[in-house]
């Protein structure tokens, strides 16, 4: 068993006499994603010496993870830079020559991002037909319609009636559903279809917000989240470099991997194992008994701090705040913890020897006809590949081959992490030779897909207002720790950063990188004398 100890290198608290002796110090950053390393980045850059970042995985990154297969880059994370006016993550991406070889068609534009904006999708039903492409057309047209009808009530604070349950779902399948029945110009036959492509629709639209259904998304609070004008993004030889970009400048003593948090113990709550092991080490300066925080790693050292910024997923805080922070968090933090949304979105890539798709199709969207009335996108266990709603066809072919990824959320996608490769590859070819109408399709050659939601260091893919919370609960997230104002007691011991603190960008990559940084620029503020 290993002895637990104190690291001996600290300094004593912000506001002590050693304040007054203009020492350094010493800030720890929990997690190497794009939050954390923005974090470290900034605060080096600013002027501070004293900067660690610990990170409980073999890599860095977090959510971006670019896996190399022969000659192409397949991101199981993040894919798209989402908007490039005054996007942090879009600026080093360009100004490091990133997008040199990103296509036309992979610079998209509109809601939903793609591979490629060039070709069609091809809405597929389980009887192997096609739906028209008009019918496609004026459907989307609606739904498009009531989507924005979704953002006014945030936007222009219209009330939320009862009915709709405050849920986009709810209100998106009533208002929709409506006005396809209302239609008189319809047949019965294309009426049905319409109301099948809701329940589609609403699947893609789960895995953008990464919720388990629409039904779980806040209605008053969707329109809050802002879009960054300009085209979305890909980045062809990996999302992973914008995150060599920013360890770049940091150097490697700074990053401790395979280095997990057990505990993080603040206000000066020093636990008794830690008194007892401090009163073992005659070598441990006495400043160091004293610190603001102590970092409990799960190798059983006690790093002492002044800051600690936490950027771990809100799925680790939703799964471990009460055991990761003592004392506990204050009790608004910890409902804003609760209320906030937060599921798994995942990707299924799948590669073929030759496409058995038309060189014009873009992706292939699964319609279920026997969904035309359906209310809930639940599904029992052995139905869980009735949440994929569609795969992509990976662009350009010279570039990745003859690739689909696919995609499913919510629960269901727990599920897929459960079974192994061979079965999901089975299952999908399956679903593919059902909607193509084709049983010929051959199996795939190679699978390769994520799993944020079993992965205990991440709990899921990205953040969403959920019903019942809103953006305050976003700021109440991202508020340091403690909140009383004290000449006692040291402000800012613990910082929040993540996606998911950002108000405007949550669940985007440059949400994550804003929050890094905009934690770094309050302590860069608070010790601006000392850094001059």
């Amino acid at each position: 068993m290993q002895s637990c100890e104190i690291s001996a290198d600290s300094t004593d608290d912000p506001l002590s006499s050693g304040l007054r002796r203009k020492r350094q110090p010493r800030i720890v950053v929990i997690g190497a994603g794009l939050a954390g390393l923005s974090a470290a980045k900034a605060l080096l850059e600013g002027g501070f010496t004293d900067v660690t970042v610990l990170e409980a995985t073999e890599r860095i990154g977090g959510r971006v993870q670019s896996v190399q297969l022969g000659h192409a880059t397949f991101e199981l994370g993040a894919t798209w830079i989402h908007g490039s006016h005054g996007n942090p993550v879009y600026h080093l991406a360009e100004d490091n020559g990133l997008l040199e070889e990103t296509t036309d068609s992979e610079r998209s534009v509109g809601r939903i991002s793609l591979y490629s904006k060039n070709g069609v999708a091809y809405h597929l039903t389980n009887n192997g037909q096609r739906i028209p492409k008009d019918v496609v057309e004026e459907f989307s047209d609606l739904y498009n319609e009531v989507y924005n009808l979704t953002q006014e009530f945030f936007q222009r604070g219209k009330p939320v009636n009862a009915e709709s349950q405050n849920s986009v779902g709810v209100f998106t399948r009533d208002v929709v559903r409506k006005r396809v029945k209302a239609d008189p110009d319809d047949t019965e036959a294309v009426k049905r279809l319409k109301l099948a492509m809701i329940q589609q629709y609403l699947k893609v639209e789960s895995c953008e917000s990464s919720s388990h259904s629409m039904d779980e998304v806040s209605l008053s609070e969707f329109g809050e989240w802002t879009e960054i004008p300009g085209a979305h993004h890909v980045i062809p030889c990996g999302f992973i470099k914008i995150v060599e970009i920013l360890a770049r400048s940091i150097p490697k003593s700074v990053i401790q991997l395979r280095k997990p948090v057990k505990c993080i113990h603040w206000n000066q709550s020093v636990s008794k194992e830690i008194e007892r092991v401090a009163d073992h080490n005659s070598d441990l300066p006495e400043e160091n008994k004293s610190s603001s925080v102590f970092v409990e790693c799960e190798d059983c050292e006690f790093i002492p701090a002044d800051h600690v910024i936490v950027t771990v997923s809100l799925g680790v805080l939703k799964k471990r705040h009460e055991s990761l922070f003592h004392p506990r968090l204050p009790e608004e933090k910890v409902m804003a913890i609760e209320k906030l949304g937060i599921n798994t979105t995942d990707k299924i890539f799948l590669e073929f020897e030759e496409p058995f798709w038309s060189s014009e199709c873009n992706s292939i969207q699964f319609v279920w006809e026997d969904e035309a009335e359906s209310e809930s996108l639940t599904y029992p266990e052995e139905l869980w590949y009735k949440k994929i709603c569609s795969f992509d066809v990976l662009y350009p072919p010279e570039r990745y081959g003859h690739v689909l990824s696919g995609w499913i959320c919510g629960e269901e996608a727990l599920i897929m992490e459960k079974c192994d490769d061979e079965t999901v590859a089975e299952t999908c070819t399956e679903m593919l030779r059902k909607f193509t109408g084709n049983p010929n399709i051959p199996k795939p050659r190679r699978i390769l897909r994520s799993s944020w939601g079993s992965n205990p260091h991440f709990r899921g893919s990205y953040s969403y207002t959920q019903v019942g919370s809103s953006g305050a609960d976003v700021e109440k997230l991202a508020k340091p720790l403690p909140y009383a104002e004290s000449s006692k007691t040291p402000p800012m011991q613990v910082m929040f950063s993540g996606e998911a603190t950002h108000r405007k960008y949550y669940s985007t990559t440059h949400g994550a990188v804003l929050s890094g940084q905009r934690e770094a620029a309050r302590l860069i503020e608070m010790y601006q004398d000392l850094l001059q």
